[in-house]
This record gives C-alpha cells, sequence and structure tokens, in this order.
C-alpha cells in the first residue's frame, strides 16, 4: 500500500528530516517519503542499509 501524502505533507516531513538529529527518525521520514514515491520496501531497505521488514514497520 502506497501512502497518499500531499504536498503540504511532504513538505513537512522534508523540512522536519533537515531539523532532525535523530538518524533512525530520519531513516523512518525517508522510508515514508520513497514509499509515497512508489518505491518497494525491498529497494528503500537496500537504499537505507536496513531489512524490508524494518522498512515495513516504519511503514
Amino acid at each position: 500500500m502506497t501512502p497518499q501524502l500531499s504536498t503540504a505533507q511532504k513538505d513537512a516531513l522534508e523540512t522536519q528530516h533537515r531539523v532532525e538529529r535523530n538518524g533512525r527518525v530520519r531513516d523512518r521520514i525517508k522510508a515514508v517519503l520513497l514509499k509515497s514515491e512508489g518505491w518497494t520496501n525491498k529497494a528503500i531497505g537496500q537504499a537505507l542499509r536496513i531489512h524490508p521488514e524494518t522498512v515495513a514497520g516504519h511503514l
């Protein structure tokens, strides 16, 4: 299931990503943004160097 994010939601997540100091939180934000762009859990996991099941948990 691909999350449908509005432009405002994407902008808010990108802003949060820029100011967030916790790397794990940044990875979660990236996972949501990439999934909303149509990436698979496997591709996101490879890009972020985390397990695809971890990606599914973030989503």
